[in-house]
Parts: C-alpha cells; sequence; structure tokens
C-alpha cells in the first residue's frame, strides 16, 4: 500500500468510526423503544445464582416465561460474576459488550475472508455498521444473548496463525459453553487427518482439535468437580432431552428438525430429522473440509458453521449470527472476481437475513406454525435455505478450484 493510499485510508477511519457510532447508539434506542426484556441473560443470571447458592440447575425455571436451564454446568460457572450486578445495570453493560463483540467478529471474519490487509478498520466499522440491523443480531441483543461471544471464541481459534500455541482454546470452550461449537473441532480434525494422508505429515489443524478438545475437557472437569450433581443430571440426562430447549415447530427454529417439523404438520418429526441431520452433517463437513484441504479455509470454516447450525435440533433466529462471514465472503468474492451471479449471490444472502422474513407468518400464540401453507413454510426456513445455497456455492466452486493442501 502506497504512502497516499494509506493516508486516505487513515482518514476514513474517523468517519466510519462516526458512522459506526451513530448506527449503534439508533440501534440502542431501537431496542429501548421496543422495550426490550433481555429475558436469556435474566436466565443466565438464574443460573448464576444457582450455582453459586447449591440449587439444583436443571430443575430451576426462571423469568415469567418460565424458561429452563439448558446449557452445559461450565457455563452456570462463567455465568455467576453476573450476579453481582442489579438486573438494571446488567442490561447496558451486557448491550455494549455485545456491539464490542460484534465488533471483533466483524474484524476477524476479515481477517479469515483475506480481507483484513486491504479493508483495515474503516471498512470494519461500515461492516459493524450494518450487521447490527441484520435479524440474527438484533435478537442477540434483544435476548442478551451469548452468541457473539461464542463467535467471537471459535472465530480468534479460525484466524491464528499456523502452530499458534493456544489455537483451538477458544473453541473448547465455546463448546463447554454450548455444545454446537464442537463440530469445529470435528471439521479441523478431519481437515489435519486428510491433509496428512497426502503428505505423510501431521498438520496444525489436527493441534487444533487436539487443544480444542483438552480445553472443552478440562472445563468440562471443572464444572464436575463445582458442580458434581448437576453435572451428572446433565451428561445423563438433560443432553439428551432436545425438546427442553423449547418447540421444534417454533418459527425461531431454522434448523433441519424445524422445517421438518412445520413442513410434516407436527411437533416431533422423530426418526425422520435423525437420518436428514445425520445427512447433512456428513455432506456438509465434506464440503468444508474439502474447501479447506484446497485451502479455502474462509470458505470451509463458513461452511461448517452453516452445517452446525442446521443439523442442531434447535438453531434459533438468533443463534445465525455467523451470517455475518458469510455476507463478507460472498461480497469479497463479489469485489475480487465481479460478475452479476457473484453480486446477485452476495446481496441476497445479505437480504435474506436482514429481512426479518420468518416473522411474516403468523408464529403466536398458540401453534400456528402446525398449519402454515407453503408460502409461509418458505418463509419460515429462510436461514436453513440460504445455509443450503451456501453450501451449494461452496461445492460448486471447488469443482473450478487446483487440488492443492491446506496451508495450515
Amino acid at each position: 500500500m502506497t504512502v497516499l493510499a494509506l493516508t486516505v485510508a487513515r482518514r476514513q477511519v474517523p468517519i466510519a468510526a462516526v458512522g459506526c457510532l451513530l448506527s449503534f447508539v439508533l440501534f440502542w434506542a431501537a431496542q429501548r423503544a421496543a422495550h426490550v426484556s433481555m429475558i436469556d441473560l435474566m436466565v443466565y443470571r438464574t443460573e448464576g445464582l444457582a450455582a453459586r447458592s447449591g440449587v439444583d440447575l436443571y430443575a430451576l425455571r426462571a423469568t415469567e416465561a418460565d424458561l429452563p436451564m439448558t446449557y452445559p454446568p461450565f457455563a452456570a460457572l462463567l455465568f455467576t460474576p453476573l450476579t453481582l450486578l442489579d438486573p438494571v445495570d446488567l442490561r447496558p453493560l451486557a448491550t455494549l459488550g455485545n456491539l464490542l463483540l460484534l465488533f471483533a467478529f466483524v474484524r476477524l471474519s476479515l481477517r479469515l475472508v483475506g480481507e483484513q490487509r486491504h479493508a483495515g478498520v474503516a471498512t470494519a466499522l461500515w461492516a459493524s455498521a450494518l450487521a447490527v440491523w441484520t435479524e440474527p443480531v438484533w435478537t442477540t441483543l434483544r435476548y442478551g444473548q451469548i452468541n457473539l461471544l461464542l463467535a467471537v471464541l471459535v472465530m480468534w481459534d479460525l484466524t491464528r496463525r499456523p502452530g499458534h500455541r493456544w489455537a483451538g482454546a477458544g473453541i473448547g470452550l465455546a463448546a463447554a459453553i454450548k455444545l454446537t461449537p464442537a463440530l469445529f473441532a470435528v471439521f479441523l480434525l478431519l481437515v489435519g487427518v486428510v491433509v496428512a494422508a497426502r503428505r505423510g505429515v501431521w498438520r496444525p489443524p489436527v493441534r487444533h482439535a487436539c487443544v480444542a478438545a483438552a480445553t472443552f475437557l478440562g472445563a468440562t472437569l471443572l464444572a464436575a468437580l463445582a458442580l458434581p450433581e448437576d453435572s451428572r443430571n446433565f451428561w445423563t440426562r438433560v443432553v439428551f432431552a432436545a425438546g427442553r430447549v423449547g418447540r421444534a415447530e417454533n418459527t425461531a427454529n431454522q434448523s433441519v428438525r424445524g422445517v421438518l417439523a412445520r413442513l410434516l404438520h407436527t411437533t416431533d418429526p422423530g426418526a425422520l430429522w435423525a437420518v436428514a441431520a445425520a445427512l447433512v452433517c456428513v455432506a456438509g463437513t465434506a464440503v468444508a473440509v474439502a474447501a479447506a484441504v484446497r485451502g479455502e479455509r474462509a470458505w470451509g470454516a463458513a461452511a461448517c458453521a452453516a452445517t452446525a447450525l442446521l443439523v442442531s435440533p434447535v438453531s434459533w433466529s438468533h443463534h445465525w449470527v455467523w451470517c455475518v462471514p458469510m455476507v463478507l465472503l460472498l461480497w469479497s468474492r463479489a469485489t475480487r472476481r465481479g460478475g452479476a451471479g457473484r453480486w446477485a449471490a452476495a446481496g441476497g444472502f445479505a437480504l435474506a437475513f436482514c429481512s426479518y422474513a420468518l416473522w411474516w407468518v403468523p408464529h403466536t400464540p398458540g401453534r400456528p406454525e402446525l398449519a402454515q401453507n407453503f408460502g409461509q413454510m418458505t418463509l419460515s426456513a429462510i436461514y436453513p435455505l440460504a445455509a443450503a445455497g451456501f453450501l451449494a456455492l461452496t461445492a460448486a466452486s471447488l469443482r473450478r478450484l487446483p487440488q492443492a493442501v491446506a496451508n495450515e
């Protein structure tokens, strides 16, 4: 980058910072006007109180919505500091923390897709100003969720240099808090195994997967020592109770299970979901590994995220904050190579997550999702459809890539 270009880039940062701050302030005002309850944040606080007082964690019900505890016991340990603050003070701090996490997530995503060196801070600020208005991010902050924290932990790992000592620790911690990110460790392990089979030497992805597994086990054992009865209860009973998280057919459930429940007009798609989820998991993971093995680490990581969200029993709409790196990846591809098709893919994908279309269909009160027509079912499956399209694009692009090996 020339001195002139560097100077121009530096001058763009203050303008971008003002634009991002203005967007965040407007967002905060809109959330306050909507009287958001940050109900999940209150559930986390209750979990922390239970961990401190020794109350049966998984027998508790929190808030006026009578919500159960669903995360592993290690999460309850992490939530104990929330009990030190009054809810009135906790809510604005949680919002501020999530906005900072969003910027960090965008910065790491730009690094993953290879745009950080060229785009810099200004692009990250503008992207954050726009990303905050996507439905998954809006809903994450509305409920006081931890999705952005988990995403940053995983993304931090995926953007470390090859051989970094602590790469994998973020994925392990994220999986100890919530199990879904564990698929990233499987993804890294398979990438390393494939590369090792081709080159005869073990590669850093295997080490990253091992660090993730060790971190997960260490955090889980720590929770077992601090909360032995709750740990036994979770790993022998609660982890298998998919219905505990919420209704499968709920419009907010943007997973394969949710789509099948609405499609079949049933509260439990049963064995059909298990078969479908297994097929999607194998196919999606295969696409992700193939992309990473060919040196397309960003496509592989995004495909792995899409797969994990699709096969999870319940993937609420706010879990789909991974749309941020997916959109940035499609945008990067369009700006580098051009073409109406690439721009249409990037725009269509962004529109899917900014349209709030899943809420255009009847969803409360009662269980209207069980009587949706074809058009309503299409809208209420918008995130799985977008993810399927992303996996298809990834698979199609692999046919044009050389048979390389991962850089890691």
